[in-house]
């Protein structure tokens, strides 16, 4: 066996640049590169490698939770074929990526970390940075990002490299087990040699295959189906990850079962589509929160059910509903004690269109269905051309923004009272044109996100909206879009505090304490002046173009003029927070104080007990 001498820093880079995925016949490279800051933990082994290659692409970010958020935008928007690794040092380093981990792994998107860690010799311990357990010898930082990977390993000896690279790889090319993968690598080992056998450098290629659904939970699907006088269709992130979208409009337009949109899901059929009942749940349009009450059984293809999806268990309020989940995951296809099947969404789509064998809902369900689509599509108009203001109401905001961008053009969003009113009013077109982080609602999500989905289609215009509070987790990541010549149109709206939170505190009673961009004032309490922060200054600071308006006209013309620039532009528009998007017959459950000595709380906690009794389990009888 001929071997190759290598660093394990030196090793992995070679190992990862050997790495391909295939689907359906095409085949692209697992890695695009590597992001990456560097410290006393990863600079001589990752580093040294990594500096020594011309054509894997390294990127240097400013935060390290921001490049992992990036490397999860970028693999959403390649539906999870391609992906970034993501290096930093021991210490803060690594521990600044466990957020954007978490979401990695939430989102069911592949990343890969690799943290350095301490010595595996102990030689020299305790080093800068290193938390000294006193029950354990072994425990560093890097045990955090246990819960939060869909695979860790540790590498203290060089040999051990191939096979935790391989395990890596296998969970990053799964889509039933895909998220978060972290390789510690301490840091002394980083820099050893180890004579690897050639073949683990060779090009490797990780098929990615269409599983079709078990012929017996077919057919208990089918005859499900079948039975339903009011079935809905739940369309998650599955179905655009999958490429479903085709398999999903023909067979919505022959069955006539309408489909809703989770966040993940939206853009599965293109708003003012006949069966397109858009977003639904607590973020839902009015007409699909009104099919929801009253299906008889749900179809969920490619979601995972989250709580807004649910309506925290009360938005599917049949009495008798029954679910049918199709899903890669296991995991995710048995949730509501639901007839699980499990496959791939387009083949699981076009699975059930052959079972159904010309199955169709009656023509009143679909007239009823067709005209909540109308009537939805007058209410979003109503409230893109509201006339407020100034300053304007952010419903306006997302209307401009939906005219400016074009048909392949895309979104991004992710915390704040945003998500919710653009999971509402965004007029989908491109299965790939919505991107809002919603399953983790990162706040600084936003612009390395934005960075991920430009860099994976470079000929697509990014939108990335943000707010405020999103705005000042993360506003150093634009250093970096404009490092990498990375063009973004950033919308930043400004409304002075954390206008969701806001609003959400004062329906449990709190009147928004905390929630306000305000100075102490004389009493001690933070009811001061507000504060007169200049976000737009600070966006030209670090070097963006950025321009300021104050109507939806200006605000017309600014995107237009960013469109037609070669750069990143900021556009700085105010809002009022007191203008909202309304809330469509949902419900999110955020429990109430119990005893309060405040009238608001009381009041507030009497209208959450009667809201909590439309809860429910959700568990479809066996059969």
């Amino acid at each position: 066996m001929s071997t190759r001498t290598l660093t394990v820093g030196q090793a992995v880079i070679a190992f990862l640049r050997a790495q391909f995925t295939e689907q359906d016949g095409e085949r692209r490279p697992l890695f695009a590169g590597c992001f990456g800051i560097f410290g006393h933990g990863n600079v001589a082994g990752i580093g040294e490698a990594l500096a020594a290659q011309r054509d894997f692409r390294f990127i240097p970010a400013r935060n390290e939770q921001g490049m992992v958020h990036a490397a999860a935008g970028y693999a959403r928007m390649t539906n999870r074929l391609q992906t970034w690794a993501c290096t930093t040092s021991i210490g803060p380093g690594a521990t600044n990526m466990l957020t954007a981990a978490a979401g990695a792994t939430i989102n069911r998107l592949p990343v890969l970390l690799l943290p350095g860690d301490v010595f595996a010799t102990r030689a020299p311990d305790p080093v800068l940075q290193q938390l000294e357990s006193q029950g354990a010898g072994d425990v560093s930082v890097n045990d955090a990002f246990r819960v939060v990977s869909r695979y860790f390993d540790r590498v203290w000896r060089p040999e051990q490299l191939p096979s935790a690279l391989l395990q890596a790889m296998r969970v990053l090319t799964d889509p039933a087990e895909t998220g978060a993968v972290t390789l510690c690598l301490p840091q002394d080992v980083q820099a050893e040699a180890f004579d690897y056998p050639n073949e683990l450098f060779e090009e490797r290629v990780w098929h990615v295959g269409r599983p079709a659904p078990e012929a017996g939970a077919l057919r208990r699907a089918a005859e499900t189906i079948r039975s339903a006088r009011r079935p809905l269709i739940i369309a998650g992130g599955g179905v655009i990850y999958s490429e479903a979208t085709t398999a999903l409009r023909a067979f919505a337009e022959r069955s006539g079962i309408p489909v809703a949109e989770t966040q993940a899901g939206r853009g599965a059929l293109p708003s003012g589509h006949a069966s397109a009942l858009g977003a639904v749940g607590v973020t839902g349009t009015r007409g699909a929160n009104a099919v929801a009450a009253r299906a008889d059984v749900v179809i969920g293809i490619g979601t995972r059910y989250s709580d807004f999806t649910s309506a925290s268990h009360s938005a599917f309020a049949h009495r008798e509903v029954r679910f049918v989940n199709l899903n890669i995951s296991a995991f995710d296809a048995g949730k509501f004690a639901g007839i699980a099947v499990l496959a791939d969404a387009r083949a699981g789509i076009e699975a059930l269109e052959g079972a159904l064998s010309g199955h169709a809902v009656d023509e009143g369900y679909r007239r009823e269905v067709a005209e909540h689509v109308r009537a939805w599509d007058d209410e979003v108009g109503r409230i893109y051309n509201l006339g407020h203001g100034p300053p304007v109401s952010q419903g306006e905001v997302i209307g401009a923004v939906n005219a400016a961008a074009q048909e392949r053009d895309v979104v991004v969003c992710a915390a704040g009272s945003m998500p919710g009113d653009l999971h509402k009013l965004w007029r989908a077109r491109d299965p790939k044109g919505y991107h809002v982080e919603y399953g983790y609602s990162c706040m600084g999500y936003e612009i390395p996100g934005g960075i991920g989905v430009k860099l994976a289609a470079p000929d697509r215009e990014v939108f990335v909206m943000i707010g405020d509070g999103s705005y000042l987790m993360l506003p150093g990541e634009l250093v970096t879009a404009l490092q990498e010549r990375v063009k973004l149109i950033i919308v930043l709206v400004q409304n002075h505090g954390f206008a969701s939170i806001r609003g959400l505190s004062r329906s449990v009673g709190a009147g928004g304490f905390g929630t306000d961009l305000k100075g102490r004032g004389e009493s001690g309490l933070l009811d001061g002046k507000q504060l007169d922060v200049d976000l737009a200054a600070n966006a030209a600071s670090l070097g963006a173009r950025v321009a300021r308006v104050a109507s939806v006209e200006e605000l017309r013309a600014a995107l237009a003029d960013a469109r037609a620039a070669d750069e990143t532009t900021v556009v700085h528009v105010e809002t009022d927070p007191e203008v909202s998007v309304p809330s469509y017959d949902s419900w999110w459950d955020v429990p109430v104080a119990e005893v309060s000595d405040s009238d608001e709380v009381r009041a507030a906690r009497a209208g959450y007990l009667i809201k909590r009794e439309q809860r429910r389990p959700f568990v479809t009888p066996s059969d």
